[in-house]
């Protein structure tokens, strides 16, 4: 595989990756990653003007605002796990607005459009309930970005299933945020590259992808998903199943 990284702009399957189950009993190949942030030259100072945004923006930046903060280096706990909930408690002090929207879990909606419909949805409703909130602005406007995703090749293979505790223990954030939530995104069927790979060997691993399909990526750190996908994994092996 070639050294360089491969970026992509839309998280759509570059020309070195499929994003599909590789063939039975093939090698995991383990990458890591980066997400980087580029401007779209929207923004919005009230919630209003955030509605209005979110209708038109690329589905890049709603991905970017759900997901990026995980890769990026945090010093204290998040209040909200995502920022567009973060900026409406910090920028307009609207806690009901920034509560709803808070608890909106992406891996719940199947397509980003779907993610957007109920970030809409939540903003309306509470439009809806005073005419104040639609001028209510701050002084310091959300600027939304989008991402663009900067993938490497660490040359690490696995071709045992049971080496994969092992394995994922000493994987980067990157590699967990590529392998367990972007490929979500990124295959055509939406599931994470480890149960694409454990598919290849039939059904002998359909209760660990199940146990491994549990994990909640969104509400946890990368830390938090990396240790309980290794606790997972090694479980399932140490009670002598396949």
């Amino acid at each position: 595989m070639d050294d360089n990284p491969v970026a992509r702009s839309d998280h759509s399957p570059g020309p070195q990756e499929t994003g599909g189950p590789p063939p039975a009993h093939g090698v995991f190949h383990i990458k890591d990653c980066a997400l980087i942030a580029v401007a779209t030259g929207k923004h919005a100072s009230s919630l209003r003007e955030l509605r209005d945004v979110l209708q038109v923006v690329e589905a890049d930046s709603i991905y970017y605002h759900f997901w990026g903060g995980r890769l990026r280096a945090r010093f204290d706990e998040p209040e909200f796990q995502n920022e567009f909930a973060a900026w409406v408690n910090r920028g307009l002090h609207d806690g009901p607005a920034a509560e709803r929207l808070g608890v909106i879990d992406p891996t719940a909606c199947e397509t980003l459009e779907d993610l957007r419909t109920e970030l809409i949805d939540v903003l309306e409703e509470r439009l809806e309930e005073s005419e104040s909130l639609s001028w209510a602005r701050s002084p310091f406007p959300m600027n939304l970005l989008r991402s663009q995703i900067v993938v490497f090749d660490t040359h690490r293979r696995v071709a045992d299933p049971r080496d994969l505790a092992q394995a994922v223990e000493q994987m980067s954030a990157g590699s967990i945020f590529y392998h367990l939530i972007d490929a979500r995104r990124r295959t055509a069927n939406g599931v994470d590259d480890l149960r694409n790979w454990l598919a290849g060997f039939g059904d002998t691993y359909q209760d660990l992808s199940q146990a491994i399909a549990d994990i909640d990526p969104f509400f946890s750190t990368l830390t938090e998903v990396r240790l309980e996908l290794t606790e997972v994994l090694a479980d399932h092996f140490a009670r002598g199943q396949a």
